[in-house]
C-alpha cells in the first residue's frame, strides 16, 4: 500500500472511527487490506473488526456497516473480542 493511500484511510479512519464503533459487534477500526474468503488481497481497505460476523440478514438495515466509504472499501473482518489483563 503506497503511502498517498494509507494516508487517504487514515483520515476516513479518523473521520468516522467513533460512528463505525457504534455499530453491533464492532470492537476495532484499522487501516490495511482487504480480504476475500479469509485470504488476503492487495485491496487497502478501512478495516472494521468485529467480534463475529454475522450474516447480513441477520441485521436490521441501521447495523449493516457500510461497503464504501468516500470511495474507500470497507472490509469487515472477525478478530473475536479483545480482553485486557
Amino acid at each position: 500500500m503506497n503511502d498517498d493511500i494509507a494516508e487517504k484511510i487514515s483520515i476516513i479512519q479518523a473521520k468516522y472511527a467513533e460512528t463505525l464503533m457504534q455499530y453491533p459487534h464492532v470492537v476495532g477500526v484499522g487501516i490495511g487490506l482487504a480480504q476475500v474468503d479469509g485470504i488476503y488481497t492487495d485491496e487497502p481497505a478501512l478495516v472494521v473488526l468485529v467480534d463475529e460476523k454475522v450474516p447480513e440478514a441477520q441485521l436490521t438495515l441501521e447495523t449493516i456497516l457500510p461497503r464504501h466509504l468516500e470511495g474507500v472499501r470497507v472490509d469487515v473482518q472477525a478478530t473475536g473480542v479483545f480482553t485486557t489483563f
